[in-house]
């Protein structure tokens, strides 16, 4: 979440206003207090939003709900004027916006105006792909967009690994969509959007750190990040985990936990909102399956929901029991892998 500022740093007076360093200030505060008193105290609104452009991909990758179709939910696009109401409500306090929950946004016929209309109103936009739809005339779409950041993930150095897990991918594609975007960039003059290259180190692909970083430097990215993966098959899927510890967020004793120790407190459900494609406000982006429905924004603001009984209640319990809840046993927050 930190890591948002960071981005930011370079352009902050164009994010920044006086009312949303206040809002920091208060929802920070207020954070700390919930913490000392375990009472669920929300005087500021969300810094940061997650958004959901669909749910639907073109892949079928091993471990997401959405690629596998484990999760039990309905597949759609988010309407663009439902898009647009939680922009105009957020817009006084958000500064930093991830479009992207699950699926492959890039599906999203609209998905450049949802970007555009929130860079109007100067907040800070971010997006992860799987780099299948890179043409040059989506990057020039992109750049125009106003989109600061684009994440793409690759999780291989060449065809065969990389299909492993990213099932139906082409890693030919993917290459050849990142140097589509670098060129472009280059064309119009633009040093936006960052480029990240994001690689899921797994146990088939561990051998392969050293190249990546070599492809990355090569390809002219701004930055590598090596992830963690999130396990929720361990029947079928553990031996994805790698065996370099470092690269794991589990250990196994009787059965494989995180290493995280998993504290009675929680900074996302006081600092990052995310809403799914049909509107339904959740806890937070390990909430996969919308177990935790907090209301929804077609019927009421996001604003009036963040602060709504049904929500501090699920924050009481993080500060109580934080164990006790599905979706944070297997929550990665705090875990950093280093190169």
């Amino acid at each position: 979440m930190i890591s948002a500022f960071f981005d930011l740093k370079m352009i902050w007076y164009k994010y920044i206003s006086f009312k949303k360093v206040v809002n920091l200030f208060k929802m920070y505060l207020s954070y700390l207090l919930s913490i000392l008193t375990r009472k669920a105290i929300v005087w500021g609104y969300p810094f940061s939003i997650t958004t959901e452009p669909t749910n639907k991909c073109n892949l079928k990758c091993l471990e997401c709900p959405t690629g596998n179709n484990s999760a039990n939910r309905k597949k759609g696009f988010q309407d663009i004027k439902l898009y647009k109401k939680l922009i105009d409500d957020i817009k006084d306090f958000t500064i930093y916006h991830m479009v992207y929950f699950q699926g492959e946004p890039f599906l999203h016929q609209d998905l450049y105006e949802f970007i555009k209309y929130a860079n109007q109103n100067k907040i800070y936009t971010s997006i992860s792909t799987n780099g299948h739809f890179l043409n040059k005339e989506n990057c020039k779409r992109v750049i125009h967009s106003g989109l600061k950041k684009i994440i793409i993930s690759i999780d291989g150095t060449d065809q065969e690994t990389y299909e492993k897990y990213r099932l139906g991918g082409n890693f030919n594609k993917v290459i050849s969509g990142i140097k589509n975007l670098v060129l472009v960039k280059k064309e119009l003059k633009s040093i936006y959007p960052k480029i990240h290259l994001q690689f899921l180190v797994l146990k088939h692909n561990q051998y392969q750190l050293a190249e990546i970083k070599r492809l990355s430097k090569v390809l002219g990215v701004n930055k590598l990040k090596l992830k963690s993966a999130q396990i929720e098959n361990f029947t079928q899927n553990s031996d994805l985990i790698p065996n370099i510890s470092k690269y794991s967020r589990y250990f196994k004793k009787s059965h494989y936990q995180t290493k995280t120790k998993l504290p009675d407190k929680c900074f996302r459900i006081w600092s990052t909102a995310v809403i799914s494609w049909e509107g339904i406000l959740i806890p937070c982006c390990f909430d996969k399956n919308l177990e935790f429905n907090l209301g929804n924004i077609n019927k009421n603001s996001m604003l009036k929901l963040w602060k709504h009984n049904i929500f501090n209640n699920f924050r009481k319990t993080i500060l109580h029991n934080r164990k006790k809840v599905a979706i944070c046993r297997n929550c990665s927050e705090g875990l950093r892998i280093r190169y």
